[in-house]
């Protein structure tokens, strides 16, 4: 399984909202969709660095070209997860990214212990509006990248983050007075398994049989709870299902999610009702799940895990 956790991955947490963290970002782009292929399909790529200067995430996305990083063309951005390369220490739990092509704005979002408070975890999230340069090759394929400086050189750019309220671990009524905090999720102990020929691709619709869908775990940053998420049948790659309660206890609060396997995005919903019945309502995120799936020893048979991957709801 992949894991991004470091032993040394903590940042401090004593000055809470409001504290700043900033990230330098290596190598920035956006591809629109390959003319060769059918799938429409837009992919943003960014890398973070270590202030060293060497590659420390690796943040990639992708979507239909129309959505233009927004679930359907809506009001949800999609988050995606940023890979550590292990080229350094890391100093968070878990790191996302989302891009406004509209905008032309990338979000970061990132998960940390905090060295301070024994048992919490911290969140930040930041944004950085980029100045692209995008070019339209020959064969009809487009690309942008930072528009270069005066001189012709790369631009440094950094994208800061600010530590947001969180409620880690603590559950809290979503009816309770705190409309100054934000809703977010971490996607735990993600499973999957299914058949591939060799020499197919994960992107035919057509290759893979015999999927499972998605197992996982799901904890909520907003009221603290844990859920366990299993698909129901039947499907045709789109898998939904209900989420379950992780310590079989009775709650005023569910969740659900939907996995379209054929775009690798994850819809998560999370709903609840006041315990005194007055009112409900409902929040929920995306996000394109990036998993390492490995073949097994002479057989057609992948198995695809990811360690926890966090997902928010709008840019802060």
């Amino acid at each position: 399984m992949r894991n991004k956790l470091q032993v040394d991955a903590a940042r401090p947490c004593s000055s809470s909202d409001g504290a700043g963290f900033e990230y330098p970002l290596g190598d920035v782009r956006y591809d629109g969709p390959d003319p060769s292929k059918e799938d429409g399909l837009a992919t943003f790529a960014a890398s973070l660095r270590s202030s060293f200067g060497t590659p420390l995430y690796e943040c990639v996305l992708q979507w239909p070209e129309a959505w233009a990083g927004w679930y359907e063309g809506g009001s949800r951005l999609i988050w995606g997860e940023c890979i550590f390369t292990g080229a350094g220490s890391g100093l968070d739990n878990t790191v996302s990214s989302a891009f406004d092509w509209n905008s032309t704005t990338m979000y970061l979002a990132h998960t940390f212990t905090c060295s301070d408070a024994e048992g919490l975890e911290g969140l930040a999230i930041g944004s950085i509006e980029l100045n692209l340069n995008c070019t339209t090759t020959d064969e009809g394929s487009s690309y942008c990248v930072p528009e270069s400086t005066s001189s012709g050189t790369r631009p440094e750019l950094n994208i800061a983050t600010t530590s947001i309220p969180s409620n880690p671990g603590n559950a809290t009524s979503p009816c309770a007075d705190t409309s100054g905090q934000y809703w977010s999720w971490s996607v735990e102990d993600w499973f999957r398994k299914y058949k591939m020929e060799p020499g197919a691709t994960p992107t035919d619709p057509n290759a893979i049989h015999a999927d499972t869908g998605p197992w996982f775990t799901l904890r909520s940053w907003r009221t603290g709870n844990t859920f366990d998420c299993s698909p129901s049948a039947p499907h045709d790659g789109i898998f939904v299902g209900p989420c379950s309660s992780s310590r079989n206890e009775t709650t005023t609060t569910t969740a659900s999610f939907v996995f379209n396997s054929r775009l690798n995005t994850l819809l998560i919903s999370e709903r609840w009702t006041c315990d005194d019945g007055s009112s409900s309502s409902e929040a929920s995120g995306i996000l394109f799940m990036q998993a390492a799936c490995n073949r097994e020893f002479n057989s057609d048979d992948f198995t695809c895990t990811s360690g926890p991957v966090w997902l928010g709801t709008e840019g802060v």
